[in-house]
Formats: structure tokens, sequence, C-alpha cells
């Protein structure tokens, strides 16, 4: 009784949080709840008696993805304004895109019937005493090995299309030389200098200018300074 309770309140905060990730207007609302959303599929499945899939679940998933969304969204700073002034738009497109989805949904499971003998059936036999990690692995990498190699490829690949499709070339940006870091001699990344007291740097030729600016001829505000006749001079001089 308690087990069955305690799945139906994990059940029904897992649906209601999966639906407060599409319907929440803050992206970073949906993230938080995607992440209540995880949190409570972990119950269910260590109701169901796969730790190893709830662990994995926590660490891998809250752990890394939700917590890199999070964040990845927070740093975007995306503009919600400019993103709401094509809905209207594309409205129509996204309600027949759904109804279309959802009529798929209910055939599938529609024609789905469930064998009276499917609890007493097992694809591949576990010995009973093996651990649910050990019997996880054995399963995975056995009966379902292609799959899971299968699988590996296609992240790689969406992988390397997600940094080819990133990547810009910019030809000002500083290169890394691996080999040139790998060869290179103390001499000629460290230099001793011997600095005498009252010496500069600029002395030394450590810093040197990028460029030489022109310097700009000097404004005269006062105008040009009238002469000075003799007279003039001499009664300067009487005077002191």
């Amino acid at each position: 009784m308690l087990i069955t309770a305690v799945f139906w309140i994990f059940a029904t905060i897992l649906v209601v949080s999966a639906a407060l990730v599409v319907s929440a207007r803050n992206p970073v609302h949906s993230v938080l709840f995607l992440i209540l959303c995880f949190f409570n599929a972990a119950g269910l499945f260590l109701l169901a008696g796969a730790e190893f899939l709830a662990l994995i679940l926590v660490v891998v998933y809250v752990g890394a993805v939700a917590v890199l969304f999070l964040f990845v969204v927070m740093m975007l700073d995306v503009n919600f304004t400019q993103l709401r002034e094509g809905v209207q738009r594309y409205a129509p497109v996204g309600a027949t895109i759904g109804v279309v989805l959802l009529a798929e949904l209910l055939m599938t499971f529609g024609g789905v019937r469930v064998a009276p003998s499917l609890a007493t059936l097992h694809v591949a036999p576990i010995a009973a005493q093996t651990s649910n990690t050990e019997a996880l692995g054995l399963v995975l990498y056995t009966h379902y090995v292609l799959a899971f190699q299968l699988s590996g490829l296609v992240l790689l690949v969406a992988m390397i299309g997600a940094i080819v499709l990133t990547l810009r070339d910019k030809p000002r940006a500083r290169r890394q030389s691996i080999a040139r870091q790998t060869t290179r001699e103390v001499g000629d990344t460290l230099l001793m200098v011997d600095v005498r007291p009252g010496q500069t740097m600029a002395e030394l030729g450590i810093f040197r200018p990028l460029t030489t600016l022109p310097q700009a001829p000097a404004l005269d505000l006062i105008g040009p300074t009238p002469p000075v006749s003799a007279d003039d001079a001499t009664g300067r001089g009487d005077a002191a």
C-alpha cells in the first residue's frame, strides 16, 4: 500500500512538472522543472528496483546535462519579446503538427495489447543472485551491444555537427602551435636581465611600442609674439 502511494506521488509530480516544462514561458523555469522531472523519474526507477539507472539519472542528467542547460540559457540572454513576434504567424503550422503527432500516439497505444504472461517473460534471463548493475551490463554489452555502439556513433556525429555549425574562422585569432611549444628551449622563453638601479624597462627594450604615431604640430593659442623695439627694451631696463 505504501509503495503504491509513493508511486502515485512520484508519477503525479512527474507528469505535472513535465507539462510545466513545455508550458513555462521562462526557459530558466523550464529547465528547473526538467530537473524536477529527472528527480521524480529517479524515484520511480528506485521503486522498480533499478537503482543504477536512478543514480545515473541523477548524476548525469541532473548534475551535468540539466545544469549545463541552465547555465547556457542564463548566459544566452534570449530576447523573449522578439521570440514571441512570430507566434501568431506559425501557430496554425504548430497546431497541425501537434494534432498529427497526437493522432499517431493514439493509434500506436490504441493497438497495443498486453499479454497476460508478460510478467513471466524474460528476454535475457539473468541469475537471481546477480546485482542490478551487473545484470544491466551483461544485457547491454551482449544482446544490445550493436545498438549501444550505434547510439554512441550517433552522439559522435551530433557533436561533430554542432562543432562545425558553431565554428567561426577568425583570421586575427591566435592559433596554438603544439609542435612549437614542445620543441622550444629555455632561451626562447626565459630572458635573464641585469637591471641597474634607476634603469627603466624602456631602456632595457623589454616593452616596445607597437606603432609610432606621428606627433601633431603644437597649436599656437597665444599668437605671434610682437617684436620688441630698442626703446622699449631700454625702458624696461631702466625700470628694472
